[in-house]
């Protein structure tokens, strides 16, 4: 049974600005100043583990740094029970 807020959380991180306030706000790396946030990317979340179990998440993304692609995933999952 999904919680009520599920829906809104995952519409919030939805949108780049979030995504991108998210990681400057969590993670304290120098590095991440160096992120084109411009080149956030959002990809389906479902995918196989290297367990080969099945897994869907929420929101996963990709972005740009120094002109190429670095595959940071975000994997932001709002459930309301443990797998």
């Amino acid at each position: 049974m999904s919680h009520r807020h599920d829906a809104g959380y995952k519409y919030l991180f939805s949108a780049p600005e979030f995504v991108r306030d998210l990681i400057m706000g969590f993670v304290p790396d120098e590095w991440l100043h160096g992120l084109d946030f411009s080149t956030l990317q959002q990809y389906p979340g479902s995918y196989i583990t290297e367990d080969f179990q099945n897994r869907a998440d929420d929101v996963v993304w990709r972005v740009r740094v120094a002109g190429e692609w670095i595959y940071l995933y975000l994997l932001i999952e709002f459930q309301s029970t443990v797998d």
